[in-house]
C-alpha cells in the first residue's frame, strides 16, 4: 500500500512559541552573566567525557527547547575556559558584549543578506559606515575601505591576497614575504593558502624587545634580490601574541616606501588602542600602512567571530578579488555603495556590522576610549606589582596591555629548571580559579603572560593576581625544597592542566 502523506511538523514558531523561547534563554543566560565572577575560571577535567557523550546519531524526533537548553547550561557551557569572565588574563581576552548578542539576534530573526548592496542597503550602509570609523581611527585617506570577516586570520589571508595581487600578479612564486618570529602564525598560515611557497615566509630577527627593526629586514632585502627573489610584503605587529611587543611601525614603514613594498600591519590585538591617545603614540607609523588587520572581539570587547581588514586602497581590494557571474547583480556603479561580496573571499555572509554598530551607537566612542586606558593603567600596575615578587623578571614591559615575565627559584641560572619552576608557578595559579594565566615559549625559554582587555577585568582582578601568584611562588619553592629532601622529583610541570592535575 502506498505511504499516506503525512504533514510535516512545522517550522513556523508562533508568536507565544518565540517569545517563550527567548524568555527560558533569558532566564539562564542572565544568571550566567550575573554569576560569570563568581564560576570556575577553568573546568576541563572530564572533557573527553563529555565529548563522547555528546556523540550522537542524527535524532529523528526532537526534544523540548528546556531539555536543550539544561544540556547547554549545565553541561557544555561549564566544561570551558571562562573566556568571558573578569579574571581571564590569557591568550588574548574577547569580551562578549551582550548588546551584540541581541544584535546578532535581530540579524540572524530577520536573515537579511549583506554580501551585495541592492539586497540590504540599509545593513550594508551600516557595516559600511562602521568601516569608515575604523579607517578613520587609523588614519587611512579618503580612499580607504575594508571589509568585516570572522577574525584576524581570514583579515591577514585578505590581504597578503590583495598584497599578491598588487605587486606579483600572477608570476609570484619568487615572491618573499618579511616578518617577525614572534608575528601571529595566522601570518605563515596565509602566506601558504595564499599559494607563497613556506620558504618564501622570511623570519627576520627581532631585537631584545622582540620588535623586527629595519637594519636587519633591508639586509635580509638585498640578499634575497642578489638571489633572484622579488621581495613583496612586509608584516610588522602592533602588539604580538606572545609578548605584547609593537614593531616600530614608521621606521618600518620608511623601508617599504623606498623599496615599494606592501606595507601590511596585524593589528589585530594592538589596533583599538588607536582610540586613546598612549594608544596612538605607541602604534605611529600605522597610518601609512598599506593594509591593517584589526579584531573588534579584542579590543572593541565584542564576541569571537568579528574581525576586520582595511586597506589604504579600496579599489585594490576590489581587483584582487571581484569575480562576475551571470547571476549575480550588475556591480555597483556608485562607489560609495560598496558590495562586500567584491571586497574579500565570502559571498555568504551575515551582517556583521551590526553587532559592532550598536554598542558604538548606544555608548559612543569615549566609553570605549576609557575602558582601554583603564586596561593600560591595569596592566602597567600588574607589571609594577608582579615585579615587586620575589623571582620575577618582567622580561617584556606592558606596551600596551599584555605582558610576559619569567620566575625563578633564587640563586638559579639553568634554564631548564627556571622553566619548569615557572611552569609550576603558573599551574599553581591558575589551580586558586580566581584568574587564568598562560605561557609561551620565546627564544627557548618559557614565559608567563598577562593579558588584560575584558572590559570586566578591574583593580580587584589585579589584586587577585598579585596575591594568587605570590601564594604560587610560595608554594613551587616549598614543593622543590620537599623534593629535594625526599630524593624524589616533582611532578613534570610541562604535562600538568591548568587545574594543577598532571596529565600524560
Amino acid at each position: 500500500m502506498p505511504r499516506r502523506n503525512v504533514p510535516p511538523e512545522s517550522l513556523e514558531l508562533t508568536s507565544e512559541q518565540m517569545r517563550d523561547m527567548v524568555d527560558r534563554a533569558m532566564d539562564r543566560i542572565v544568571p550566567w552573566i550575573e554569576t560569570i565572577g563568581e564560576q570556575p575560571m577553568h573546568r576541563l577535567d572530564k572533557a573527553h567525557k563529555l565529548a563522547r557523550a555528546l556523540r550522537e546519531p542524527l535524532p529523528e524526533g526532537g526534544v523540548s527547547f528546556r531539555r536543550i537548553l539544561g544540556q547547554l547550561f549545565e553541561r557544555v557551557l561549564p566544561m570551558s575556559l571562562n573566556t568571558a569572565g573578569p579574571g581571564y588574563l590569557a591568550y588574548i581576552p574577547g569580551g562578549g558584549l551582550f548588546h551584540a548578542a541581541v544584535a546578532d539576534l535581530i540579524a540572524d530573526a530577520t536573515n537579511r543578506y549583506v554580501g551585495i548592496w541592492a539586497a540590504a542597503p540599509g545593513l550594508v550602509e551600516i557595516e559600511s559606515t562602521v568601516i569608515r570609523w575604523f579607517v578613520g581611527m587609523v588614519g587611512f585617506p579618503a580612499t580607504g575601505g575594508g571589509v568585516l570577516t570572522s577574525g584576524g586570520s581570514i583579515a591577514n589571508l585578505t590581504a597578503i591576497v590583495t598584497a599578491r595581487h598588487t605587486l606579483l600578479g600572477e608570476d609570484f612564486l619568487r615572491g618573499t614575504i618579511y616578518t617577525s618570529p614572534q608575528a601571529h602564525h595566522s601570518v605563515r598560515k596565509a602566506a601558504r593558502i595564499a599559494g607563497f611557497p613556506d620558504a618564501n615566509v622570511r623570519e627576520v630577527p627581532a631585537d631584545g624587545a622582540f620588535r623586527l627593526r629595519a637594519a636587519p629586514l633591508e639586509a635580509a632585502l638585498a640578499a634575497d634580490r642578489a638571489a633572484g627573489f622579488t621581495p613583496a610584503i612586509v608584516v610588522a605587529s602592533a602588539g604580538t601574541t606572545a609578548t605584547g611587543a609593537v614593531d616600530p611601525l614608521a621606521e618600518l614603514a620608511d623601508v617599504c616606501a623606498r623599496e615599494r613594498l606592501w606595507f601590511h600591519v596585524d593589528a589585530a590585538y594592538g589596533g583599538f588602542f588607536q582610540l586613546t591617545d598612549r594608544g596612538r603614540a605607541a602604534l605611529a607609523g600605522i597610518e601609512r600602512a598599506d593594509s591593517v588587520t584589526l579584531d573588534p572581539h579584542k579590543g572593541l570587547f565584542l564576541p569571537y567571530g568579528t574581525g576586520g581588514l582595511l586597506v589604504r586602497d579600496r579599489d585594490g581590494l576590489r581587483r584582487a578579488h571581484q569575480v562576475s557571474a551571470s547571476y549575480l547583480p550588475p556591480a555597483q556603479a556608485d562607489p560609495e555603495c560598496w558590495d562586500f561580496a567584491d571586497l574579500g573571499p565570502e559571498l555568504s555572509r551575515d551582517p556583521r556590522g551590526l553587532r559592532v554598530w550598536i554598542p558604538l551607537k548606544m555608548h559612543g566612542a569615549a566609553t570605549f576610549r576609557a575602558a582601554l586606558d583603564e586596561k593600560m593603567d591595569l596592566a602597567r600596575d600588574a607589571a609594577a606589582r608582579l615585579a615587586a615578587l620575589p623571582g620575577v623578571e618582567i622580561v617584556s614591559e606592558p606596551t600596551l596591555s599584555l605582558f610576559a615575565f619569567r620566575v625563578a627559584p633564587p640563586g638559579v641560572t639553568d634554564p631548564a629548571t627556571v622553566d619548569a619552576f615557572g611552569r609550576r608557578v603558573l599551574t599553581g595559579v591558575n589551580a586558586r580559579q580566581r584568574v587564568f594565566l598562560t605561557g609561551v615559549e620565546v627564544d627557548g625559554r618559557h614565559l608567563l603572560r598577562v593579558c588584560v582587555l575584558s572590559f570586566r577585568t578591574h583593580a580587584a582582578q589585579i589584586d587577585a593576581l598579585v596575591e594568587d601568584l605570590g601564594a604560587a611562588i610560595v608554594a613551587a619553592h616549598r614543593a622543590s625544597d620537599e623534593g629535594a629532601e625526599n630524593g624524589a622529583a616533582p611532578p613534570d610541570p610541562r604535562v600538568a592542566g591548568p587545574d594543577g592535575a598532571v596529565r600524560s
